[in-house]
């Protein structure tokens, strides 16, 4: 009689955990490396109240300080190949002292200690004219978006008891290795997002999270137009992306796998289409208006061309398309 019930509740365990299962909408993020599918899964866990705890933060403050270093950094450097001169001669030298920083082999993220020592030197550089102006060709070399937003709340960050808030963590930038798994409740529905690497190196790791798909969204970083990959420095990023995208819409694995676009950094988008000229990447965008509206339409365009069946002019998907900024909890809500 005992075995009896133990088989009858092993048998309602399964049961439960079958139904559990057919609930569970599991949604893959997919995107190039940099397109916004990490800052997504992080607004995620703020809208559904999932706090980040004293350790998070600490991690999310040492990230922080390193963005800002690898930032200067880079902006250093550039002046520096764009024969740009230093406003002020003074800065040759806290422009050196950022380029002594190599950061730990190993190591994730910059102490406190390490990173007030070059709090001064950030600040004089930040305000220095020759590194704006190397900051307004930044599509000219490889420089996080999230940089000018640290660099301008210097003062705050710079502070001894500096904690990260909020939109602080939603900038952080940390490349994601490997796969990364969250949990979410919505509407009382068990939702799975599998966050995976979007560098060229980890897109291997995709086709192990296939199984089970229910939606795939797919994140477009629609500002990077007139850029051109970490990885080789020759591709243009949205060209990348938009191959990426390709190869998944027509993907017969995905036959019943419905596609959410997001094409993000809107924000971005609307602030660079003032200086930089969509139609020198991409000739067939002709509005020389440079109107945001008209060129986050010409890009959906461009993917929603990638999405039909050449022979037959079919859609090969329905694509469901947004157009989001990351960053901004209200519009990701």
């Amino acid at each position: 009689r005992e075995a009896r019930r133990r088989s009858r509740e092993i048998d309602a365990m399964l049961a439960r955990e079958r139904r559990a299962v057919r609930r569970l909408v599991k949604i893959l993020l997919l995107g190039a490396g940099e397109s916004g599918k990490s800052t997504f899964l992080k607004q995620m866990r703020i809208i559904n109240g999932q706090e980040f705890d004293q350790k998070a933060l600490l991690d999310f403050r040492d990230t922080i300080y390193e963005n800002i270093l690898k930032g200067m950094r880079v902006l250093v450097d550039a002046r520096d190949k764009l024969g740009i001169s230093w406003e002020s001669s003074e800065n040759e030298k806290q422009g050196m002292l950022v380029m002594s920083w190599e950061g730990r082999v190993g190591a994730s993220g910059v102490e406190p200690s390490e990173f007030h020592l070059y709090v001064m030197a950030l600040r004089a550089l930040w305000t220095d004219a020759g590194i704006q102006e190397a900051y307004t060709r930044r599509s000219e070399f490889q420089l996080s978006e999230s940089v000018k937003y640290f660099l301008d709340s210097l003062d705050r960050i710079g502070q001894l008891n500096y904690t990260p808030s909020r939109q602080d963590i939603l900038f952080a930038r940390k490349a994601t290795k490997g796969i990364v798994e969250h949990d979410f409740i919505i509407k009382k529905i068990p939702f799975k997002m599998v966050d995976v690497g979007g560098q060229r190196s980890q897109r291997q790791k995709w086709f192990q999270c296939f199984d089970g798909i229910t939606s795939i969204l797919f994140m477009v970083s629609s500002s990077e137009y007139d850029q051109v990959l970490m990885e080789d420095r020759r591709t243009n990023r949205l060209v990348e992306s938009m191959n990426i995208f390709e190869t998944i819409v027509n993907n017969k694995l995905f036959l019943n796998v419905s596609i959410i676009l997001f094409l993000n950094k809107t924000d971005i988008l609307a602030d660079k289409i003032q200086t930089s000229d969509l139609s020198r990447y991409f000739p067939k965008f002709t509005d020389k208006r440079q109107n945001a509206e008209t060129a986050q339409k010409f890009i959906l365009q461009m993917y929603e061309d990638r999405a039909v069946n050449p022979e037959n002019q079919k859609d090969w998907k329905t694509l469901y398309p947004h157009f989001t900024c990351a960053t901004d909890t209200n519009n990701i809500r």
